[in-house]
């Protein structure tokens, strides 16, 4: 599962997900990619299904890239604890994604191998994605 080896702080704010992705909005390693429409927060969880789907699909063939990383913790209370008595205890780590960001890439198999693998894979993410492939030579 991934997870930061350490963190500065241990708990962070919730934040917000307004706005487009300002950084990986673009392909940078592979010729196909998969592109989030939608702000979600992504766990570790569904990253490692992603990833699994995608490398069985290929059956190890081809090259992939993972783009988000899980970095932001999420903290949980106890199940029936009073209100107060400080933040929880960190749960779960996720990465955030805003629209347009590019999260799996794949290179050396055909375009439609491609496509069915990366269909399957968004399968696994709780969000509406798109299929971009690029255009340059």
């Amino acid at each position: 599962m991934l997870m930061p080896k350490r963190v500065k702080f241990r708990k962070t704010h919730r934040g917000r997900m307004k706005g487009r992705a300002k950084g990986g909005a673009f392909l940078a390693f592979g010729k196909y990619g998969l592109q989030a429409l939608e702000p979600v927060w992504i766990n570790s969880n569904q990253i490692e299904a992603a990833r699994i789907t995608l490398s069985r699909f290929t059956k190890k063939g081809g090259k992939i890239w993972i783009r988000i990383f899980p970095d932001k913790p999420v903290t949980k209370k106890p199940a029936e604890t009073r209100m107060g008595k400080g933040k929880g205890d960190p749960q779960f780590w996720v990465a955030v994604v805003k629209p347009g960001r590019i999260m799996f890439e794949m290179e050396g198999i055909s375009e439609t191998d491609a496509k069915k693998a990366l269909t399957l894979a968004s399968n696994k993410l709780p969000i509406h994605t798109k299929i971009v492939v690029r255009t340059d030579n």
